[in-house]
């Protein structure tokens, strides 16, 4: 069981990480278009390609569920309430059940 609650414990930090990999990769787009960085610079390209190889397969389901509109993406912020969801609520119901049947 132990392994288990461990297991679950390592599921909640990696959704807390992807978390911020979104929150970091929203905040970046936001900067490219309004030409706060350009792409030119070798390093913020690397960056946003790397964040967005991250996120596309993530985004990518819940814009085919989404409706368009237009230039305002909501997935990011969609994406981000799942993982709350997730992480705050499956994963914590998760571990106390099974801490409670170990004690």
């Amino acid at each position: 069981m132990s392994f288990l609650i461990m297991l679950l414990q390592v599921a909640q930090y990696l959704l807390w990480v992807l978390s911020w990999i979104i929150i970091i990769q929203a905040i970046l787009s936001w900067l490219i278009v309004f030409n706060v960085i350009n792409t030119y610079n070798d390093f913020v390209r690397s960056v946003w390609q790397t964040l967005e190889a991250i996120t596309k397969p993530i985004y990518r389901p819940i814009r085919r569920i989404m409706p368009d509109f237009g230039a305002l993406d909501l997935s990011p912020l969609v994406a981000l309430l799942l993982i709350i969801i997730v992480k705050d609520f499956v994963l914590n119901w998760a571990i106390a059940q099974l801490a409670g049947a170990v004690y």
